[in-house]
């Protein structure tokens, strides 16, 4: 920090370049670790360039302007302002720092230039739940052991623990009519700090094409099940065995009664699987 701003780090990568970035895991797609400030600090940059390919950013064009490695202005504010939203609200997540345009041109396949945009923002812990299989198990499980000051209610269970904030932060979020739109396990750290978003939406912040507007609120529900996913990756990686009962229960106390969504199975007769 200098007066009180954080300071900026405006790097993409180059096989040529005098700066140390950070890669922890290819799971982070566009992501690095940049600085750490302190034991629980991490200083992240978004839209550098591509962490698991030898090219700096990818265009398979599909998405239009959209390209693997980097982070266009418009998503990289909505993360921004989105993020401090629901920051706001009591919900662990990153710290936003700075959106940062960088003065490079990007050459699209359809022959559009662009200009690199960075998102940097802190994290107390630089893995998210999906990066299990590249963390040193002895740190995956310092994380799991912080989460103890949570343990209010005496849970036997470390996922339960874990799956108590995830389920609050999900009634905080629907409470306020906000729409995260990519709870996975890539954007939760084992911090338990939600992460990424860019896909969200919210009365203050809702999406500028109405046809977006208009089905968000149909995708509200299903983030329930994405929630229970993430959980249950969070019991395996800590080789938990999940009670479905518990957890539904959980589910049901903050207001999410998963037998409202319950199919009715018609059985006709015996069937063989083969």
């Amino acid at each position: 920090m200098k007066n009180g701003e954080p300071l900026l780090y405006p790097y993409i990568l180059s096989k040529s370049g005098d700066v140390t970035i950070h890669n922890i895991s290819p799971c982070h797609g566009r992501s690095f670790i940049v600085d750490q400030r302190g034991q629980r600090e991490f200083v992240v940059t978004k839209g550098n360039g591509l962490n698991y390919s030898s090219s700096t950013f990818l265009n398979t064009r599909e998405m239009g302007d959209d390209t693997w490695g980097l982070l266009l202005r418009k998503d990289a504010e909505r993360d921004f302002l989105l993020g401090n939203e629901i920051s706001s609200l009591g919900i662990k997540t990153n710290k936003m720092e700075a959106v940062i345009e960088l003065e490079a041109d990007i050459e699209l396949p359809t022959n559009k230039i662009v200009h690199p945009v960075l998102l940097q923002y802190t994290v107390e812990c630089p893995y998210r739940i999906e990066d299990c299989a590249f963390m040193p198990q002895r740190t995956l499980w310092e994380e799991v052991m912080r989460w103890e000051r949570l343990n209010e209610r005496g849970y036997e269970m470390a996922y339960l623990i874990a799956a108590d904030v995830l389920i609050h932060n999900l009634r905080i979020l629907h409470d306020n009519n906000i729409l995260h739109n990519a709870i996975h396990i890539g954007n939760y750290t084992w911090a338990l700090e939600l992460l990424d978003f860019e896909l969200a939406c919210s009365p203050k912040h809702p999406y500028e094409n109405e046809d977006y507007q208009r089905h968000a609120v149909d995708l509200f529900e299903r983030e329930i099940i994405h929630t229970y996913v993430v959980i249950n990756y969070i019991a395996g990686c800590l080789q938990e065995v999940v009670d479905f009962k518990v957890l539904d229960k959980l589910f049901n106390r903050y207001g999410f009664d998963l037998n409202a969504y319950s199919v009715n199975i018609e059985r006709k007769g015996p069937h063989n699987l083969q």
